[in-house]
């Protein structure tokens, strides 16, 4: 059995586990008329202006979770006087205490009020039920979950989730665009022919943001500030949009199933397969950005950028070569950055000694390996992976079918959890074809706590252990050092407090447990040699190729190297979660105005996108400075 360990990136926090509440007669509480019964009841302090009740309304041990709601800001904060202490700070605000009224939202069958399980294990009952409210400023939803108290409810957990803003509603649905002009306009143009005026701003426009990559947070970025009014313009190096996973390794499938994968407004077709390939998704990516109408240039780079303090503004020159062939320079003034070339910064590629050196036929970071080759040339030839994590896995099982005699270099511990006990065991009620509503599936995770979630993570990760026990045995008999995820709380929350670390299997690790995968576990690289690697204990290793899945630096230190000390410096860390189970920096305030953070995987970037356009509309709007809450 691996043992419990933490890892987590510098200056994270290691959350607590969360407690669950053990009243025994929520069970048998009416869910309706208890959901009643709350919304009455908040709605009357909310009337009265009664902080103080409302905070008295909560468990010893609740939270209450607000991204934007309350404040400009993602908090999470426990226990009836912390509560109170948070909502008194809100109220200072320019708007006063901006929550005004919720409401029961039974819209959707998923939403009914329902007594559920808390844990994994089955003791903790809560009723569970969403919310729509009110603020001063917009609108959101949320869930509460309530307990016994007596005779009498107490609140376990409540989230508020800010989704929208007064006056600024998104362009959906009931509110969705003519697309055209009937009657008579002399000289008209048609729609491609403003798109074209509007994609190469010839139409008089300047983007008001520019989006610095094409992937998914980039995409996600441009389309919810687009749905808020707000002229993006996202800008790319590479040749296509998607570029940026077709030139990846050769073999890359996404290991998160399609329901966890849906991007805003415009889910995957109920045919795509639960696992995406890699140059599937860059076809899906390029059709989204031209369904969605989003402004890209590809091709582009960024030649300079200064930050004007008085004016709050921008001065952005970008080099451009147009899909004509052509090339031309412009200079934008945007009012703001997004930096959204993923969670990950550049490529963490070791300076071992020797390194220029090598002879072999490839050396590279993951990020560049075209794939095994597949010519009769390759076979018998031997290869080294340094890394353990999902790229590493996978580029091994690709020089296995390809051939290849080949070694991974494991240095320190990795969580290894199979595919099936994701999909089956982890998100399953969540994310699947059973599953709620995406929108659904998102605001009962992210209303929820990251202590509690955490804390569920501990009982799900012991119920995949025990569904992957034969695999983990076989990996800890070849000598695969394992880890259970900090505190044993598995896979999310070494993402969340680390960033990577872990590997979701697809078929490695039974080649692993085999021996044909070789390992070698727990030694640095001291030397790369002409003809292969030397390591600490004076052991060598032969091989044609070389990669290192070492994954990638902080988004912070690729944010220095593109816009300059002076960003650098002010920028916070990213990524990582902070003492109240916050994440840290990304998607919200990054230190210096007019620039955020945008990143992480499809689904959290699906979330989080609103959250981050919301608050530049917000401060577009008037509604707040950059540094108020």
């Amino acid at each position: 059995m691996a043992a419990p360990t933490v890892q987590t990136m510098p200056g994270t926090a290691n959350i607590p586990l969360a407690t669950f509440p053990a009243a025994a007669g929520t069970a048998s509480l009416d869910a309706r008329q208890t959901a009643q019964s709350f919304v009455s009841t908040v709605n009357c302090h909310l009337a009265a202006g009664d902080t103080a009740s409302l905070a008295a309304l909560f468990l010893d041990n609740g939270y209450w979770r607000d991204h934007l709601a309350l404040t400009w800001s993602f908090r999470t904060v426990q226990s009836p006087g912390t509560i109170a202490t948070f909502l008194s700070e809100a109220a200072t605000s320019r708007d006063g205490f901006r929550l005004k009224s919720v409401a029961l939202d039974e819209t959707q069958p998923s939403r009914a009020p329902a007594v559920v399980k808390m844990d994994v294990e089955g003791k903790s009952d809560v009723v569970q039920f969403f919310i729509t409210f009110e603020t001063a400023v917009g609108f959101g939803a949320g869930t509460a979950r309530l307990t016994a108290d007596g005779d009498e409810w107490k609140i376990y957990t409540l989230g508020t989730i800010l989704q929208g803003l007064n006056g600024f509603e998104e362009p959906v649905y009931g509110r969705r665009p003519a697309g055209v002009a009937h009657g008579q306009h002399p000289g008209r143009k048609n729609w491609a022919e403003r798109r074209e005026a509007e994609v190469n701003y010839t139409d008089g426009s300047e983007p008001l943001v520019i989006i610095v990559g094409a992937g998914q947070a980039g995409l996600t970025a441009a389309v919810r500030l687009k749905m808020l009014g707000i002229n993006a313009l996202i800008v790319d190096r590479n040749k296509r949009v998607g570029d940026n996973w077709r030139n990846r390794y050769h073999q890359l499938v996404l290991h998160d199933p399609v329901w966890y994968d849906h991007m805003p407004y415009m889910p995957f077709p109920p045919n795509w397969p639960i696992f995406t390939p890699k140059d599937k998704l860059g076809g899906w990516f390029e059709s989204y950005a031209q369904s969605m109408e989003l402004n890209v240039w590809m091709t582009t780079e960024l030649k300079s950028t200064q930050w004007d303090e008085s004016s709050q503004t921008w001065t952005v020159v970008l080099n451009r070569t147009r899909p004509d062939g052509g090339s031309e320079e412009r200079t934008f003034r945007p009012k703001h950055i997004i930096q959204a070339t993923g969670h990950s910064g550049k490529k963490n590629l070791p300076d071992i000694k020797g390194i220029e050196s090598f002879k072999g036929h490839i050396l590279c970071h993951s990020s560049e390996f075209p794939g095994a080759r597949k010519d009769d040339g390759a076979k018998g030839k031997k290869a080294i992976v340094v890394g353990c994590c999902n790229s590493g896995h996978d580029i091994s099982h690709d020089f296995y079918e390809s051939g290849y005699e080949i070694t991974m270099v494991q240095r320190s511990s990795t969580h290894v959890v199979s595919s099936t006990a994701i999909t089956e065991i982890a998100i399953k009620s969540l994310y699947s074809e059973t599953a709620p509503p995406v929108d659904d599936a998102d605001l009962l995770l992210h209303s929820m706590p990251n202590t509690v979630l955490k804390a569920l993570q501990v009982q799900v990760g012991a119920l995949q252990r025990a569904h992957d026990k034969d695999i983990l045995d076989g990996l800890t008999k070849a000598g695969f050092k394992l880890d259970d995820g900090p505190d044993g709380s598995g896979l999310f929350f070494k993402y969340f407090q680390r960033g990577g670390g872990y590997y979701i299997d697809v078929g490695a690790s039974q080649l692993i447990a085999d021996g044909k995968i070789k390992i070698k576990q727990g030694q640095e690289i001291t030397q790369v040699l002409p003809n292969g690697l030397r390591f600490a204990d004076g052991t060598e290793l032969e091989a044609d190729e070389i990669v290192f899945a070492t994954g990638y630096q902080n988004m912070q230190t690729q944010a220095r190297e593109m816009y300059g000390d002076e960003l650098g410096d002010r920028v916070r860390d990213v990524w990582g979660l902070n003492d109240e189970g916050e994440w840290r920096t990304i998607w919200q305030d990054s230190g210096h105005p007019g620039f955020w953070f945008h990143g992480g995987n499809m689904a959290l970037c699906r979330y989080f996108s609103r959250l981050l356009a919301l608050q530049i509309k917000g401060i577009e709007e008037g509604l707040y400075k950059h540094g108020e809450k």
